[in-house]
Formats: structure tokens, C-alpha cells, sequence
């Protein structure tokens, strides 16, 4: 009787290994489906989410370094046509994110939200290697907005005024007063005081794949700038916002188009895995390599009929000869590197990317790296451009737009959502360890004892 009696416990062993066993097994579907829920859940446009807590904060703060290029033969450019030799001077540091979004407007039929980016600058010099009265030797504006216009009005403007300028830094970023045009002028000016925007973005409500994805950018559902309708459309989200669509197309709306990212690597960040995605050499690569950028190509004298490759020309729409290119023309022709001395394009360096944490798709790092350069020629008309002997892109200032989470936001990470997925996979593996142990030792111990009452029977 006693034999039987533990035979019965066995077997009941045996099965509750295998109900165990089974639970741990269907806890990996069902968790990683409450998981995924949960994280859609906080990934939702919407208030009483994680992603509308960090999307209506500040955020965490966003760095914008500068590298101003400082002409050291100005003379000798003007007077005998020579090459330009540059020195690379910064970082000069502002920080760009100290204001909260303006607008916020939540459109529930349309699953949006509306708002305005206010847009300032702070100095910030405990990260420079100056102040912004550092004095730096750049490209006249005002020869390089009239160098389009090859008129004799422009001629006598600029009678005696020479193709480079030495300004402060402040004063070449945010503008100053030009004395010839009369108007202001500056890298950057205007952006103290003003606004990025309207944006229209979707909430990822009933539709987590487009959350946080352009809908209008002013109002409009595409851009106007470019003479093609792929060129001109909206893709992806803005480089303000602080999640991005899985896709990871991101609109630079400094450059008003559309540029993607290709996985790198995997990185641990604060002791979160982040996936990296970098900027691919084909972004800016010319048409022959690359024939999406086509329409993007708008003048065939500068670009040498559309074979350029390392700059986009957006002189369109600003209305002066702008190009805007990874910085010391990293992944661009050689000719644009050899034009001026002294730079030296580094992958390293020089290129953009997004850290993003797979699990809920928020970027948790960037590096956006751009070079704003104007365009000066030869001219019969305007004097100081007599000797200049070809078209030259020539680089005024590249720029390091950086943004990390600090450390109280990787702590709250890991506390609120990764530590809840740990317990759930410790929770999965031990009840599937349990489970196959339990059923492997009354397995065993119900043979053996089986064995032995046939033997005892014999």
C-alpha cells in the first residue's frame, strides 16, 4: 500500500512537472505579447504616457557645437587666385533645448498633436574653447549673397570691400549688421526669438507604426522646394522630436529633405542595449551613384552636371548660394576636399547617429553632424573675384547637434520597464526549470520504484 501510495506521488509529480513546464513555455508568448503591449501602451501620444511626459518636458538638454573655418591667406586668395588655407577653430557650445514645446494641441479625430519648437541659443563656456568675442577670418556674406547676381550694381556695392571678413564669432553665428547690404546677415540668423514649425505629428493611437510621424510640417503635407514629388515629400519624424517611427527616417528640416539611417551596431548605453544607426555614404552621394538624389541636383554648372557627390544646394529656397554637406565634405568628391586646404573629412568624427533602444523605439542618443558652406566664382564684374579662378564651396562653419538621456532617465528605464521584463523572464525560466526538474526526478524515481515492486513480485 505504501509503495503504491508513493507511486501515485510520483505520478503526480510527473504531472505537475509537465503543467509547470507548460506554464513556463506559454508564459514566453503571452509575456512577450504583455510586454509589447504595455510598451505600445507607453509609446502612445497621449497624456498619462511615458512618451507624452517626455514629449510636453524640456527633455534632456541638446548641445550644438561649432567649428568655425579661419582663413589664414585672405591676401593671397584675392591677389594671386591662391588656394584657400582654412584652420578649424571651436568648439564654440550652445545649448539649443532649454524650452518646452509652445501649442500643444491634441487632435483626437485625426489621432495628432499639433505644436511650435521655440528656438535659442545659450553659451555655454565652460564646454568652449573661447568666448564669442573670438575673433575669426570668414567669407564675406555680402560678396557671397551678391556673387549670384553678377550685376554692375553689385560691382559698385562692393567696390573695395574685400572677399573675406574677420567678425567675432557671435557675430558671424547669430548675425550682425552688414555695413554694405544694409541688412543683417549671419550664419544662422534668424534664431534667437523664433520658431521651428507648426508641426503635425500622429500619436500612435490605434496605429503604434506611425507614432510620432510627420502629418503637415506648416501646414503642408509636403514640401515645395524641390522640383520633384519625391524629393518633396514629408517623410518620417522631425529631428525635434524625441522618438522615431521604426523606420528611422528622419526630415532635417535645416536642409528641407529626408535623409535615412542604416543599422550599425549594438551598443550599451547607461547599461541599456541600444541599437546605432548611422547616416549612409549614399545620402549625399551624386546621381550617378545614387540616382534618388537626381531631383535634388539644381544646377549642372556647379555640381558639374549633376556628378558631384558631398552637397546639397538649397540656394533655391534661401534665396542665396547655401550648400549644406557632412562636415570637411566627408563622402564627397575630391574635388571639393582638394579646393581647400587644411581639411580633413573623419568618419568618426564627422558622422550622424541615432542610438535607439529597440524595445520601445525611443532614441536615446544623437549626433547630428552638418557643414553650412556658401559658394563664390569668378567674376568680370565684381573685383575681389577677378583673380578667383573656378567655382569654389567654401566651408564657413560645420556644427555637432548632440542630445543623450542622463542618468536619472536610464535609471527610470531600467526601474520601470526593463527590471518588470527581467522579472518576467526569471519568472519563465524558473517555472520551466521547476517544471523539467520535477518532471525528470518523479520520472526516474517512478521507475526505478516500478522496477523494484515487479521484482519484489517475481
Amino acid at each position: 500500500m505504501g509503495c503504491c501510495s508513493v507511486l501515485c506521488g510520483l505520478k503526480a509529480g510527473i504531472g505537475i512537472g509537465i503543467a509547470l513546464a507548460i506554464l513556463g513555455i506559454i508564459l514566453f508568448p503571452v509575456g512577450n505579447n504583455i510586454i509589447q503591449e504595455t510598451v505600445e501602451k507607453e509609446s502612445v501620444l497621449e497624456p498619462g504616457t511615458t512618451a507624452w511626459d517626455n514629449f510636453v518636458s524640456v527633455g534632456p538638454p541638446v548641445y550644438r557645437q561649432f567649428w568655425l573655418f579661419d582663413v589664414q591667406n585672405p591676401l593671397d586668395v584675392v591677389e594671386n587666385g591662391s588656394k584657400p588655407i582654412v584652420v578649424e577653430k571651436g568648439p564654440y557650445t550652445y545649448r539649443t533645448r532649454y524650452l518646452a514645446k509652445a501649442d500643444i494641441t491634441p487632435n483626437t479625430e485625426t489621432h495628432t498633436v499639433s505644436f511650435r519648437l521655440p528656438l535659442g541659443a545659450i553659451f555655454e563656456p565652460s564646454m568652449s574653447v573661447g568666448s564669442e568675442g573670438d575673433n575669426v577670418t570668414s567669407l564675406n556674406l555680402a560678396v557671397a549673397v551678391s556673387v549670384t547676381s553678377q550685376c554692375h550694381v553689385a560691382a559698385i556695392l562692393l567696390k573695395g570691400v574685400s572677399l573675406f571678413q574677420r567678425r567675432t564669432v557671435g557675430e558671424l553665428l547669430w548675425g550682425y549688421k552688414d555695413p554694405i547690404l544694409k541688412s543683417t546677415l549671419g550664419f544662422f540668423y534668424p534664431y534667437n526669438g523664433t520658431f521651428d514649425g507648426p508641426y503635425s505629428i500622429f500619436t500612435g493611437k490605434h496605429n503604434i507604426s506611425k507614432v510620432s510621424i510627420i502629418d503637415t510640417w506648416k501646414g503642408k503635407k509636403k514640401v515645395s522646394f524641390w522640383n520633384n514629388t519625391y524629393c518633396n515629400m514629408i517623410n518620417g519624424s522631425g529631428s525635434s522630436c524625441y522618438q522615431v517611427p521604426h523606420l528611422l527616417t528622419a526630415l532635417f528640416f535645416n536642409i528641407l529633405r529626408s535623409v535615412s539611417a542604416v543599422y550599425e551596431d549594438s551598443l550599451d548605453l547607461k547599461g541599456i542595449e541600444v541599437y546605432r544607426f548611422k547616416l549612409p555614404p549614399l545620402t549625399l552621394a551624386s546621381p550617378l551613384e545614387n540616382p534618388d538624389n537626381m531631383c535634388y541636383c539644381t544646377d549642372p554648372v556647379v555640381t558639374r552636371n549633376c556628378t558631384m557627390a558631398g552637397v546639397l544646394d538649397i540656394s533655391s529656397f534661401r534665396g542665396v548660394p547655401v550648400y549644406i554637406s557632412l562636415p570637411h565634405f566627408l563622402h564627397g568628391s575630391p574635388n571639393l576636399v582638394d579646393a581647400i586646404q587644411g581639411l580633413r573629412p573623419n568618419d568618426e568624427q564627422h558622422f550622424t547617429f541615432l542610438d535607439v533602444e529597440p524595445t520601445t523605439g525611443f532614441t536615446l542618443r544623437a549626433a547630428k553632424r552638418l557643414q553650412v558652406n556658401m559658394m563664390y566664382g569668378p567674376s568680370d564684374v565684381i573685383t575681389v573675384l577677378k583673380k578667383v579662378k573656378d567655382y569654389t564651396i567654401f566651408p564657413l562653419v560645420w556644427l555637432n547637434e548632440t542630445a543623450s538621456l542622463d542618468d536619472e532617465t536610464a535609471e527610470m528605464f531600467k526601474t520601470e520597464l526593463f527590471s518588470r521584463i527581467e522579472m518576467l523572464k526569471t519568472v519563465q525560466f524558473t517555472l520551466l526549470g521547476l517544471g523539467s526538474a520535477c518532471f525528470v526526478l518523479c520520472l526516474v524515481a517512478h521507475c526505478v520504484l516500478s522496477r523494484r515492486k515487479s521484482n519484489e513480485s517475481v
